[in-house]
């Protein structure tokens, strides 16, 4: 199946990680715009079910496309820009987040 999210224009490449594996993304790209242009559309298992879920809204008021971005969890993919060396992971659940030692 082709990929609907294909490249019809090119600039600079940025290079950055998903689950480990290098992707091109183009300098400018939200991270979930460059996922999907590499053709991955699964970028989080919901916390109940386990449902695979992504990018729906690209504009930040779903939710679906949350992955941890630089170890940081529930990052949503489609309001932040690629950056040179980022490593993305998919989000399993919901996020466990570390306890706050400023108390």
């Amino acid at each position: 199946m082709e990929n609907m999210f294909a490249r019809t224009t090119e600039s600079p490449t940025v290079g950055i990680t998903f689950d480990g594996v290098p992707i091109a993304a183009q300098a400018g790209d939200t991270v979930a715009a460059a996922l999907l242009a590499a053709g991955v559309a699964h970028f989080r298992d919901t916390p109940v079910s386990g449902t695979a879920r992504g990018p729906w809204c690209m504009m930040g008021a779903c939710f679906d496309c949350l992955v941890s971005i630089d170890g940081e969890p529930a990052r949503q993919a489609c309001m932040v820009v690629v950056a040179p060396a980022m490593r993305v992971e998919r989000q399993h659940g919901a996020a466990d987040y570390a306890a706050d030692d400023a108390a």
